[in-house]
């Protein structure tokens, strides 16, 4: 269903930028002196330039303002278990690897050489979250795993010849 909507809705954008065209390209057969379309453009070029800055400016703020995303209010809930992670080529340090669903998770992420990516993969191998493990900072992802099971910690970055082993596995339970 939503891919035929996406369908549907990407033709129907073909179709009008393709009329656009076809408008432009019989209005381009007038001859017309072009100063006074020249000035109007510039304005109308002004506002839209202006207008797209502002609506870009307003989803980017909309969007970031809950960064990180899932993170929970401490003190309303039950604060969530914090879990070191370091990488290093060509594996991970993890201080917890078994938890329980329901469970908020702060995983603080750093790495002892290089840059690496950290990802959790369900068993279906689907993507559940990620950020970057960087030498010298820590960034923090928060997940709170809602089905029991197996979940792989692989490296989303390429860190080397090793690169492909860097696997470490964490159990969630119910």
């Amino acid at each position: 269903m939503v891919q035929t909507v996406a369908w549907i809705v990407s033709l129907i954008f073909m179709l009008l930028i393709a009329g656009v065209f076809i408008f432009v390209v019989i209005q381009s057969k007038e001859r017309s002196d072009y100063e006074p379309i020249k000035k109007k453009w510039y304005k109308v070029r002004k506002f839209y330039a202006i207008s797209l800055v502002i609506l870009m400016l307003v989803v980017t703020i909309y969007t970031l303002r809950e960064l990180p995303y899932d993170q929970p209010v401490y003190g309303e809930s039950v604060d969530p278990t914090i879990v070191d992670v370091e990488a290093l080529q060509f594996g991970w340090n993890i201080s917890d690897t078994k938890f329980k669903v329901g469970e908020p998770i702060e995983f603080r992420v750093t790495s002892a050489d290089v840059t690496h990516g950290f990802g959790i993969y369900d068993e279906d191998m689907t993507l559940v979250a990620q950020t970057q493990a960087m030498p010298e900072y820590t960034n923090k992802v928060f997940i709170t795993f809602t089905k029991p099971g197996t979940y792989e910690i692989l490296c989303l970055e390429y860190c080397g010849l090793g690169h492909h082993v860097m696997i470490e596995t964490i159990e969630v339970t119910e």
